[in-house]
């Protein structure tokens, strides 16, 4: 439940943490649809290309491409909820350090989808998160299990990418050339090649979606041991201006030097405050006593 103003409800991230273990075994679908394929090709450049070879090939295309596209519904999924759980984080975040963050909270969600500056906005979003979040100050952040998990990811990503550039491009020759030239052989060997680049890069992608899980539950942790420590203690408060002097009954007393009273805003009132009109009793002179005027009376 929230404590405070943060928000730390466990729905959300259990359903991240189902998401995320789904992707996984997806992608361990994906490894064994990897491996069939580098077989089929193997069987292309041992064998030659024949009636058979080639449908167990073509075959092995379709369990590579069916698994890819369960793969990425499941993906879908997940990045949506993970954009929700991580722009709620660097709100908490925000609450627990205000003011100490590289970027707005609209990057929280925003950064993972936009080409190019999520290869390094995220990562620094999430490094402010967890020294925000960290209960023994920022210096005390733990960075193990996170840059383990940052380096898998883009590791992954820069092995899928150069994967399916030299899938794409060997496929590209064989369909302009065929098999009757005579480099079919390299670009069938280049397509293997391919085929074993993203085998290991789908380990990879599951290794960091693993990792993945632990990240949600360690920061949700820390924000929760970082809640209940209550607001951060004020600093020292600065001079304070001139104080007025107190007059009788605790009045304070209007002058030059006491300066404008707080809820005053014309100075405070003299004590007694002067009545309006001529003086008492129609003496034009100061009023009189109204206890007597002692033992020398007029």
């Amino acid at each position: 439940m929230p404590v405070g103003a943060a928000d730390l409800r466990r729905g959300l991230r259990i359903a991240l943490s189902v998401l995320l273990s789904v992707c996984v075994v997806v992608l361990l679908f994906v490894f064994w649809a990897r491996v069939e394929q580098r077989s089929a090709i193997q069987a292309v450049i041992d064998d030659g290309v024949s009636g058979s070879v080639v449908d167990d090939a073509n075959s092995a295309d379709s369990f590579v491409l069916g698994t890819q596209l369960v793969y990425f519904l499941a993906l879908a999924a997940t990045s949506a909820l993970w954009a929700v759980w991580f722009r709620r984080a660097r709100l908490n975040a925000e609450l627990f350090a205000p003011g100490t963050h590289r970027m707005g909270t609209g990057w929280a969600a925003g950064a993972w989808f936009t080409p190019v500056v999520n290869l390094w906005f995220p990562k620094q979003i999430v490094n402010d998160i967890y020294r925000a979040s960290a209960p023994a100050g920022p210096q005390s952040a733990p960075k193990g299990l996170l840059n383990t998990w940052w380096c898998l990811w883009i590791g992954s990503f820069a092995l899928n990418t150069i994967a399916s550039v030299t899938a794409a491009t060997a496929s590209a020759r064989l369909r302009t050339h065929g098999y009757d030239g005579s480099t079919w052989e390299s670009d069938v060997d280049t397509l293997k090649s391919a085929a074993n680049l993203s085998s290991f890069a789908a380990l990879l992608t599951a290794a960091a979606g693993v990792l993945a899980i632990f990240v949600v539950r360690q920061l949700a942790r820390l924000q929760e041991q970082r809640a209940l420590m209550g607001p951060a203690p004020m600093g020292p408060m600065g001079p304070m201006g001139p104080v007025a002097p107190m007059g009788p009954m605790g009045v304070p007393m209007a002058g030059p030097a006491a300066g404008p009273v707080p809820g005053m805003p014309y100075g405070a009132p003299a004590y007694p405050p002067a009545q309006p009109g001529p003086a008492a009793g129609g003496w034009g002179g100061p009023p009189q006593n109204p206890y007597g005027n002692g033992p020398a009376g007029h």
